[in-house]
């Protein structure tokens, strides 16, 4: 009886105006190959986030969609909140 345990991105998404990132990671138990429990964890991207610990395909939406003009456009909405 072999009990394992796997991490999966099984969604990245791109949410709103200034193009946040949304992974949904699910962790998969099975026990002899068969899945017994599924659970689900989500983080998310900001623009000006670092995403150096990020997966390849996380990178590589990060690199697409998080221009300088989004950065900006974030970060001046976000001093606008703190003022």
């Amino acid at each position: 009886m072999a009990i394992t345990k796997e991490l999966v991105q099984d969604q990245i998404e791109v949410i709103g105006d200034f193009k946040h990132i949304q992974v949904r990671t699910a962790t998969i138990i099975k026990e002899d190959g068969k899945e017994i429990s599924r659970s689900y964890h989500r983080h998310v991207i900001a623009p000006n986030d670092d995403s150096t610990n990020e997966s390849a395909d996380v990178k590589a939406m990060v690199a697409h969609f998080h221009t300088d003009e989004i950065k900006k456009a974030h970060a001046d909405h976000t001093a606008k909140q703190v003022s």
